[in-house]
């Protein structure tokens, strides 16, 4: 062979004989997708067949059933009893009597994803527990069970499911597990079938990392201190600004930073023999001072409460906005957004983003947490509702965002059911994109989401009242005075200052 490996042979060459993955392929014109590749000749159509397209699985446009596809085109895909309902050249399952299906003499794939689970899931009758139906039903049910057969095989899922044989299945039970991918792609799958219920996975997982770090240290009062200062001040301030919605990737990492911070700060006290309450402004002085303070500005947060709450004589003054740093380009935010707007080669998902984060100054976090009941669309306009007041939405924008509400399919194929809330689903069934691949895939398209985001938000300012600005883009009014200050100056303010002046 000339892989080297004992396999089948598939022919014979004068230089040797070659097995089926070494086989060279003619290249020719695909009759389906239209490509110029490597292709084999089909012997339903006699046509040529790329590799690409023996794999695909659509829905057929004569039928309706899905399945793989042997002709037609690729946006009118045909199946193989469509094309040639010839029923002696086909193979029936024997189990289910359904053809087309490439299974040869033996059972179809659905038929043996069907035993598979049956038992994995089942008892020793191969009857399903209660607990459990759900999940069967979203397996098999699946538009390609190959694709479950294949996670199945290669994920750790069934090691887990087996683990919490026995027991009943729940949350808590999941959370005793070692934490990891496949742990977490398993409770995706199961809350979007219905077997678990809906929980906050970014909160969940910061409750137990505050859990298990204040456990962590060795000193009781410390402990005490941060217990209060965690979860009486940082959780329950996030979850008053969540206003029921489930917290997101960034507000995660904030709240890890400034509980951080408090132990960066005690840690440093301790090894200098000093206490919290003990502490003076010379102590936080040579903190700061010091090469190897961390968490210099996030520490702010934990001396402020402290003060509040009588622990400390120490003061740190909250640092004031200066206004946006960097460039404001506004010439590349037009010319990027008039390109995403025209440019059909680009995803509309990321057109759709990009134009959100440019014309509305919108962030990833914001944008990958729309829902299709933030899109309200009627045969006249279309309307997007980022702030308490619905934008509508200019052409092509408004057909853009009618096309994505309409087509929007996410990367999960094992426990989506076509019922996902979001506007741009995620690679987990029932959750949404998240916040750092949407931002990354703006970044690949030459879009900065920050920086056109602050390019935006100062133009944006600077033509419309705060009021309105917080309002129609969702932004707090402290922040959109803010920006209209820093864009086109604070008129009141000059105003006062003119009629103070001294007449000489």
């Amino acid at each position: 062979m000339a892989c080297g490996r004992r396999r089948p042979v598939a022919t014979r060459t004068p230089d040797g004989p070659i097995c089926p993955s070494c086989r060279p392929s003619k290249t020719m014109t695909c009759a389906i997708c239209g490509r110029h590749a490597p292709c084999v000749v089909s012997k339903t159509t006699n046509q040529p067949w790329c590799y690409a397209c023996q794999q695909r699985w659509a829905r057929c446009s004569r039928c309706g059933q899905v399945g793989p596809i042997y002709g037609g085109t690729h946006t009118e895909p045909l199946c193989g009893p469509c094309i040639r309902p010839d029923p002696a050249f086909w193979h029936p399952c024997p189990t289910c009597g359904h053809t087309g299906q490439v299974h040869r003499s033996g059972p179809c794939a659905r038929c043996c994803l069907d035993q598979r689970l049956r038992d994995m899931l089942g008892n020793d009758a191969g009857e399903i527990p209660a607990d459990l139906q759900a999940l069967y039903h979203a397996l098999t049910s699946t538009e390609r069970p190959s694709t479950v057969d294949r996670w199945l095989s290669k994920s750790a899922a069934p090691a887990i499911l087996r683990r919490l044989a026995g027991q009943q299945l729940t949350q808590q039970a999941l959370d005793e597990l070692p934490a990891g991918k496949p742990v977490e792609h398993l409770r995706s799958v199961l809350v979007a079938v219905g077997t678990l219920p809906h929980r906050d996975e970014h909160m969940a997982r910061l409750q137990r990392w505050i859990t298990r770090t204040i456990a962590e240290r060795p000193d009781h009062d410390q402990r005490k201190m941060l217990h209060r200062y965690a979860v009486w001040h940082v959780l329950r301030r996030l979850r008053g600004r969540l206003a029921g919605a489930d917290t997101t990737h960034d507000q995660t990492v904030a709240a890890r930073r400034n509980i951080k911070a408090a132990i960066a700060l005690l840690d440093w006290l301790t090894t200098q023999g000093r206490t919290l309450a003990a502490a003076d402004h010379g102590d936080l002085d040579a903190w700061l001072s010091s090469a190897d303070a961390t968490h210099r500005v996030d520490a702010g947060n934990f001396v402020r409460w402290a003060r509040r709450q009588k622990l400390t004589r120490l003061d740190f003054a909250a640092a004031k906005w200066g206004g946006p740093t960097g460039i404001i380009d506004t010439e590349t935010r037009w010319e990027q957004a008039r390109w995403l707007l025209h440019d059909d080669t680009v995803k509309p998902e990321d057109r759709l983003a990009g134009l959100l984060v440019l014309l509305y100054a919108q962030r990833p976090a914001t944008i990958s947490r729309l829902t299709l009941d933030h899109v309200h669309a009627d045969g006249h306009q279309v309307r997007l509702r980022l702030g308490s007041e619905p934008v509508v939405l200019p052409e092509p924008l408004a057909s853009l965002a009618r096309q994505i509400a309409a087509t929007r399919h996410g990367h999960a194929t094992i426990g989506d059911q076509g019922r996902s809330p979001w506007l741009f689903p995620g690679g987990q069934p029932g959750r949404p994109l998240s916040s750092y691949r949407l931002n990354e895939r703006l970044r690949q398209l030459g879009v900065r989401p920050g920086q056109s985001r602050k390019t935006a938000l100062f133009q944006l300012a600077t033509d419309l009242p705060a009021a309105l600005l917080a309002r129609l883009l969702g932004i707090h009014i402290a922040v959109a005075v803010a920006w209209q200050r820093a864009s086109a100056g604070d008129w009141a303010n000059y105003a006062a200052e003119v009629s103070r002046r001294t007449t000489r």
